[in-house]
């Protein structure tokens, strides 16, 4: 022990460790995903059983597993560290979404090339991006502090972080490129002692809309479209929305039960693993189910404002903040893209989605906020 000339065994000193690190982990942060994983795993297990698609569920849980295991580990990395490899991170994931772009017809999936095939498994690099576009905004405001950056610094600094946005936009997938935008307008509104350059940004992004209308592929326009007049083609690009919007008003008030909801089960539902998760939720379970897993996204996104608030500096903060903003806004799309307000885009619901690599990612980023919170301790 220190000051006493005693020194403990290394044995206890390990258990002592763990002792102070289960006592200072943020249970409430821990319990919230806890919870959702859980619903998560129930949905998908009643969308699967009895279906020739039962080893996604099993593909989930091991994600699952490993994200767990994931997300104890960048618990433990004080996250400083990783604020200070930010710029690294963010080299590291324009250049994987380069080389996506680069494989081509090789990395090609539903149209766009977004995922590294290996073997089994596909990674999505634009998933991390969102990450590493947070951890380097982190190091931005960090360094501002101290640093009076002038338009030499800045501009390159900008350019680094707007190239996730338009690459991932050029495979494409616009709705992860706006995720990404919105998640940096998001910390800008928080973290900018003047809060006009981020309206001004968002003005000028409003502004280019028209142009932006000119260069999408044909199946984003007909996505927009459907998104503004579902009823106009619903066995074509209306169908996915349609079929939607009757999966969950079908739900009613308390559901048809676990296992019995007709749209998911009778495959009138497309993509409900992946993009309509909460379709087959509100059809089993109903209103109440529904306003169940929405309350419990509505406090995790509380929470981590909470230790926005209450981190020991600028740059974990803006950690938390950055994580709110990721899982509020993919929530928000995502029940939206459900419920016919907004386009289909293909946005995953966090943890509920069946996917790697957005499970993984998630994971991550509450490690990352979980970590902010345990350095609050002296840990």
């Amino acid at each position: 022990m220190r000051g006493t000339g005693i020194e403990l065994p290394a044995a206890q000193v390990g258990v002592s460790r763990w002792r102070r690190f289960r006592a200072s982990l943020d249970w409430p942060l821990v319990l919230v995903v806890l919870a959702i994983c859980t619903l998560s795993l129930v949905n998908l297990y009643s969308a699967t059983t009895g279906t020739n698609n039962a080893f996604f569920f099993d593909a989930q849980v091991k994600w699952m597993v490993v994200g767990t295991a994931v997300f104890v580990v960048v618990t433990l990395v004080d996250y400083r560290a990783l604020v200070r490899l930010a710029w690294i991170g963010a080299f590291i994931a324009v250049a994987l979404l380069l080389v996506v772009a680069m494989l081509g017809d090789g990395a090609v999936n539903k149209g766009s090339a977004r995922w590294f095939n290996l073997g089994a498994f596909g990674v999505q690099p634009s998933e991390p991006a969102k990450l590493a576009v947070i951890l380097a905004l982190a190091r931005m405001f960090q360094d501002a502090e101290s640093i009076r950056y002038g338009l030499r610094e800045l501009v390159p600094r900008l350019a680094l972080l707007a190239t996730p946005v338009l690459l991932i936009a050029l495979q494409p997938d616009l709705g992860t490129a706006s995720l990404l935008t919105l998640i940096g307008l998001s910390i800008g509104f928080l973290a900018l002692a003047k809060i006009w350059p981020v309206v001004q940004a968002t003005l000028v992004g409003l502004l280019c809309i028209p142009l932006l209308w000119e260069t999408m592929h044909t199946y984003q326009k007909n996505r927009v479209l459907a998104f503004l007049d579902p009823t106009a083609d619903p066995t074509g690009i209306g169908y996915h929305t349609q079929q939607s919007i009757l999966a969950v008003g079908s739900g009613r008030v308390l559901g048809k039960g676990f296992a019995g909801g007709t749209q998911s089960e009778y495959g009138y539902l497309p993509e409900h693993l992946t993009d309509f998760p909460f379709s087959v939720w509100a059809e089993q379970w109903g209103f109440l189910g529904s306003a169940l897993v929405l309350a419990l996204y509505a406090f995790l996104v509380v929470w981590l404002l909470n230790l926005a608030a209450s981190a020991r500096d600028r740059a974990g903060t803006v950690i938390c903040f950055g994580v709110a903003a990721m899982t509020f806004w993919h929530v928000y799309v995502n029940i939206s893209m459900v419920l016919g307000i907004a386009p289909v885009v293909g946005v995953t619901l966090p943890f509920f989605s069946y996917g790697g690599s957005s499970v993984l990612t998630f994971f991550v980023a509450m490690g990352l906020a979980a970590s902010v919170s345990l350095r609050r301790h002296g840990y």
